[in-house]
């Protein structure tokens, strides 16, 4: 009976993590589709992607946007049916629909501003939270996210926001052309730009830190207050000085910014002759960080 109980609680957890994960993705898409239709459609900035060649041919053709979005994704779609299965499909397949949607609807009211640079910013911080909120889910927004996704797997160093940075600029430029408007495609520029650095965020966090290599003639001391008062791991270096043959401790940690001047105070009040290299880390992986293994793309 406890494994029969065990296997329901197991299902209904399954079922409300299932239910969560396509509110969340429908929230998403919302806001997607409010930076679209609000934001960047009317005021003729094409940030790049499926999204920037749907607002261009919403210019050509008499066609909704939403829809033009839709359209150009079916063939994508196809492409991550057969290369990431059904299973991620369907809520990508999911996220599209609602995205072309929703863009349709919001469309018919007014753009939010008329001042391009700030329909520019705004659009692309809507649209970079919804996407990266959308890739934490396991599914994307349609479009080159399928295409992004792919070349993750296979050029895992890459970021998510270059490659979108380098997808877009095709597009961008496309945008400037056809619309006879070297702003337009300056403003698309910014948008790119603005949504490339806020998905880094969305996704990785800001996790710049200090890496810290301390030689000091006190090393025990101030591992002992690093440890007790900031629960930072430290690791003991054996080192040998060059020209005395002395042989050293050196200790080096990797810190958060934040956490960065408390360290450097305990060192300071333990021993201040000691001598400090201080670097900066733009990434750290491991305990306490982000983990290299489950990046979700």
């Amino acid at each position: 009976m406890g494994a029969v109980k065990k296997n329901r609680e197991k299902k209904r957890t399954g079922k409300i993590r299932s239910l969560g994960k396509y509110i969340v993705i429908a929230a998403a898409a919302f806001v997607y589709a409010a930076g679209v239709s609000l934001f960047i459609d009317p005021n003729r900035i094409a940030p790049g992607g499926v999204t920037g060649i749907a607002i261009i041919a919403n210019r050509i053709w008499p066609v909704g946007t939403g829809t033009l979005i839709l359209l150009f994704n079916i063939p994508l779609l196809v492409f991550a049916v057969w290369k990431f299965g059904l299973r991620f499909a369907l809520s990508t397949i999911y996220a599209t629909a609602l995205i072309s949607a929703f863009t349709n609807l919001l469309a018919r009211f007014p753009a939010a501003t008329d001042d391009r640079l700030l329909a520019a910013l705004a659009g692309g911080i809507l649209s970079a939270v919804s996407v990266g909120l959308i890739f934490r889910e396991g599914a994307t927004t349609g479009g080159m996210d399928i295409v992004v996704k792919a070349l993750r797997l296979k050029l895992p160093h890459l970021r998510t926001g270059n490659l979108f940075f380098a997808a877009d600029a095709a597009v961008v430029t496309l945008s400037g052309i056809l619309f006879g408007d070297i702003d337009a495609a300056l403003y698309a520029a910014i948008t790119v730009a603005c949504t490339s650095a806020v998905l880094d965020i969305v996704l990785y966090g800001r996790d710049e830190a200090k890496l810290l290599y301390i030689i000091s003639g006190r090393p025990e001391e101030i591992t002992a207050r690093i440890l007790g008062e900031l629960d930072i791991g430290l690791t003991v270096i054996e080192g040998r000085g060059a020209y005395s043959g002395e042989r050293k401790q050196v200790l080096m940690c990797a810190v958060r910014k934040t956490v960065f001047p408390r360290v450097e105070r305990i060192v300071r009040e333990e021993d201040a002759d000691s001598f400090l290299i201080v670097t900066s880390a733009s990434e750290i992986y491991g305990e306490g960080y982000k983990s290299y293994f489950n990046e979700r793309i």
